[in-house]
């Protein structure tokens, strides 16, 4: 068997993006082509580490899904206009939710520069005390870790998405993340962690974060709770000594729906939502990054308003057209904007 390295690298975009190495193996019958490349993901206390230097996860949250022609990712065309608006965002980092994505997106992951935070369907209230069902989670995770485990960009392998906590819960979600570090001990383990509210304070002491290499979780304040203009009057008691990154926030908004910041789907709402959460959050100790809810409108059959929904999840920050709505521009103007130091 012959392995070949050539000295040419393909080209990258970012300080964050691996240099990719032009790899062939050969043997009688076979030959392999691939592009390669290294780097380290570690936490140290409340800093994430990105060879070896901190990092600051800018992020979005993105569905394989292309809203233009309604379906599924179908070319690599179709991934890299959804991984060209990330950039454009400014984004070093996103979200695949929630289940495993084409292994090509992976790919064009690594090409373009962006880190990912890879995850399973292990998403709200299942059968947690079925074999069966653990048996199909695990498998589901195996497999998906066997298949990207050497793709450079894989920063974070995800357990579950919003999962009530039970004693049940954590015995099925600790299983997980054993099951993780026993394939892969490279990379970062996490969860969308539970949350409560008392008064102004957001608590997070999910017993199953004790497991997990980051404080991570969803927080709809501003949307399901509370009202945009009330979000910097709250502040956060989260349990762990650990990197904090918010996996999920968002308000939904129609693009091109205009109207004053208190006329909800609105542009403007959206707006004003942003900017609040992003002062509310920009207070965490330890806020080492976030993938807001979510890139691009999408279809689904829970968002049934016959108005502003029509069965369309509008939290997106581009719309179903491609149209950028207003709160694209103020996450897109903080991640400019944010450097990594330890006040952040």
């Amino acid at each position: 068997m012959k392995f070949t390295f050539p000295v040419k690298k393909v080209q990258y975009w970012s300080p964050e993006t691996p240099k990719l190495y032009a790899v062939k193996i050969t043997s009688k019958t076979d030959k392999v082509s691939d592009k390669i490349g290294f780097r380290t993901i570690q936490t140290v206390n409340k800093d994430v580490l990105l060879n070896g230097k901190s990092i600051f996860l800018k992020g979005i949250s993105v569905h394989d899904e292309n809203p233009l022609l309604q379906g599924r990712l179908r070319s690599e065309g179709d991934m890299r206009m959804i991984l060209t608006w990330a950039k454009e965002l400014g984004c070093n980092y996103i979200r695949l939710a929630h289940y495993t994505h084409n292994e090509a997106m992976l790919r064009l992951a690594d090409e373009v520069g962006l880190l990912v935070w890879a995850e399973v369907p292990v998403y709200w209230t299942i059968s947690w005390s079925n074999p069966e069902t653990y048996k199909n989670a695990e498998n589901q995770l195996a497999v998906g870790i066997e298949r990207d485990k050497n793709r450079a960009c894989i920063a974070i392998w995800s357990v579950g998405n919003e999962t009530p906590i039970s004693k049940e819960r954590n015995v099925f979600m600790g299983r997980l993340i054993d099951k993780v570090r026993s394939i892969d001990d490279t990379r970062l383990v996490a969860a969308a962690l539970e949350v409560e509210r008392h008064g102004y304070v957001v608590t997070v002491d999910d017993s199953l974060g004790e497991k997990l290499d980051l404080a991570s979780f969803n927080e709809y304040g501003g949307w399901y709770w509370s009202e945009p203009k009330e979000l910097p009057k709250y502040s956060f008691d989260i349990k762990f000594n650990k990197p904090v990154v918010i996996s999920e926030f968002g308000a939904e908004a129609v693009a091109g729906y205009h109207g004053d910041e208190d006329t909800v789907w609105s542009e403007e709402f959206q707006e004003l939502f942003y900017k609040n959460q992003l002062e509310m959050l920009d207070k965490i100790d330890g806020l080492r990054g976030m993938t807001p809810w979510i890139l691009v409108d999408f279809k689904s059959p829970r968002r049934q308003h016959p108005v502003y929904q029509n069965f369309w999840n509008r939290k997106g920050l581009i719309s179903e057209t491609g149209k950028k709505k207003k709160a694209f521009y103020i996450l897109q103007n903080y991640y400019k904007n944010k450097t990594m130091d330890k006040k952040n």
